[in-house]
């Protein structure tokens, strides 16, 4: 029984696995660019926050030393809850940070996978285009054969381009030319017959010829 080949499928599932790594680098492409710019933002907020909460830590040492010890109490519980965001923030610039490391990490991933899957499928085709038993298959006269090579004239139609085409005939007209070179050439007159006298005798005619050359004046 022929063996089947499924070249739309494949196709189409290369192709949808592409879409699908296309889209995956388009969307989280563009995610890590805003994650990494939520990023930096969060980082310059820790550096003014910091530069702030110095600031009202001597801020509220002068005030102790000024007698104003509630301005000073309050102070110091705005810088704590200062302090308290500068820890989250601090906590979201880490979250961020492994979040841009595994989506990045991730579409390498992806390009790996890809890569394997594409060289796979260039493997199987290779596989049912370039074995031994095919190539015996398509030599042979059977109608088991004739379905075979017609399944892979229907494969092959769906991948050649026109350009392909052209140098298939080009090779075939190549090899064409190398076999009429390959055969002997036909003369093109007559040669002449040799009598059975003269194949039976070949001094006969040498000194027939001789004679003839003598008498003449």
């Amino acid at each position: 029984m022929a063996r089947k080949v499924y070249p739309i499928k494949w196709q189409g599932m290369c192709i949808l696995y592409c879409c699908c790594c296309c889209f995956f680098n388009f969307l989280f492409g563009d995610f890590v660019q805003q994650l990494k710019q939520q990023r930096d933002k969060l980082k310059q907020y820790q550096k003014r926050i910091t530069l702030q909460l110095e600031k009202e830590r001597r801020l509220a040492k002068q005030l102790l030393q000024d007698g104003k010890k509630e301005k000073a109490l309050l102070l110091l519980k705005k810088k704590r809850y200062q302090d308290q965001l500068l820890e989250k923030t601090e906590n979201q610039i880490s979250n961020l940070e492994r979040m841009v490391q595994d989506i990045e990490f991730m579409q390498i991933e992806m390009k790996v996978i890809e890569g394997l899957k594409v060289g796979n499928d260039c493997l199987k085709s290779m596989h049912e285009i370039m074995s031994i038993e095919d190539v015996e298959r398509i030599l042979d006269e059977t109608q088991e054969s004739t379905d075979y090579q017609r399944q892979i004239d229907e494969m092959l139609a769906g991948v050649l381009t026109q350009e392909d085409e052209d140098a298939v005939l080009a090779e075939l007209e190549a090899i064409t030319q190398e076999e009429d070179v390959a055969l002997p050439e036909v003369p093109s007159e007559p040669v002449p017959e040799v009598s059975e006298a003269a194949k039976a005798e070949p001094g006969t005619s040498n000194l027939s010829l001789n004679k003839s050359f003598l008498k003449q004046p």
